[in-house]
């Protein structure tokens, strides 16, 4: 017997707050992503860890909350613990791996790809892990079409929010992108879930785990205020939030020197080339020679004065 499955039991509460935290989530992993490429090694593994940690967490609380308003009219629906709070360390690993391998190997092409291509990964595996983790009285078959196309489209939209953080440069250009990957990564969690059907059984016995209400609303409540707070971090810092316009270049320390007050600046004489220099020596030894014989014929002539007096 197969289940009537309903994606949207809340009509479209659950589908806009999935999204709004997905956009969340993504616009503060981008957001630190893009300031960790352009500041000094030091920081770079506390920008690019947050950035993993708020799109890991972003990735999960979308999923979770559309899946509140899922259900099947015939059987109720848990979930196991432990599968739950596995899909979310996934979700923040293989991302984090993605971020880390374009924040240490810069923006090339393949850098890019491979990393954009994890992250895609870590967003569709957290999402099939969290749908492992249910416990119903039937079995869970998936269409392979749907859910192949579920995952290109979560490694496009991670590719294409990599590329676009990465080689422009804006606050505007890093919200954009994170509701790119909003889009997108809703758009594969609906897309999967399109490809979803239910057969039921005839097991009369507990289908185990615990109800969405006594889990899900509880485990949401933690990465939701990291992103909240995460969010205030980046709001009251001018780093974050200018992007480049808070990045300066290193300035010339000799430019600095001359530019302190009570410090006059040097003036710097221009250095003569050696052959300007040359050539000017030989002028001056010819005036020379010449100044000498004219003394010369001075003195031969003033003698000669004499002698005839």
């Amino acid at each position: 017997m197969q289940g009537t499955v309903d994606g949207f039991s809340y009509g479209l509460v659950t589908p806009v707050a999935a999204f709004l935290m997905a956009c969340l989530g993504g616009a503060l992993g981008l957001r630190c992503t893009a300031r960790a490429l352009r500041v000094r090694r030091s920081w770079k593994p506390g920008a690019l860890a947050l950035g993993a940690a708020s799109i890991g967490s972003g990735v999960w609380t979308m999923h979770f909350i559309a899946m509140m308003g899922f259900s099947v009219s015939e059987v109720p629906i848990g979930y196991d613990r432990l599968t739950t709070l596995a899909s979310l360390v996934v979700a923040i690993v293989m991302v984090g791996i993605g971020i880390f391998i374009v924040g240490y190997r810069r923006t090339t092409t393949m850098a890019l790809i491979t990393g954009g291509t994890i992250t895609g990964l870590g967003i569709a595996t957290s999402h099939y892990l969290g749908m492992a983790g249910m416990r119903l009285h039937g079995r869970i078959s998936y269409d392979t079409v749907t859910v192949v196309f579920s995952v290109v489209i979560a490694v496009a939209a991670a590719v294409a929010a990599l590329w676009t953080v990465a080689s422009r440069r804006g606050l505007l250009t890093s919200v954009g992108a994170s509701m790119v990957m909003g889009v997108a990564v809703t758009g594969m969690h609906y897309t999967g879930m399109a490809g979803v059907t239910v057969h039921l059984t005839d097991d009369l016995s507990a289908a185990g785990g615990v109800p969405a209400t006594e889990l899900l609303a509880p485990m949401l409540v933690g990465p939701t205020l990291f992103l909240l707070l995460a969010g205030l971090a980046v709001f009251v810092d001018p780093a974050l939030v200018a992007g480049d316009r808070g990045h300066r270049p290193a300035r010339n320390p000799a430019a600095e020197t001359c530019g302190r007050t009570g410090v006059p600046a040097q003036r710097i004489r221009p250095r003569s080339s050696p052959r300007v220099t040359d050539a000017a020596g030989a002028r001056s030894r010819d005036h020379g020679d010449v100044a000498g014989r004219a003394a010369v014929r001075a003195s031969h002539q003033g003698r000669t004065d004499l002698h005839d007096h």
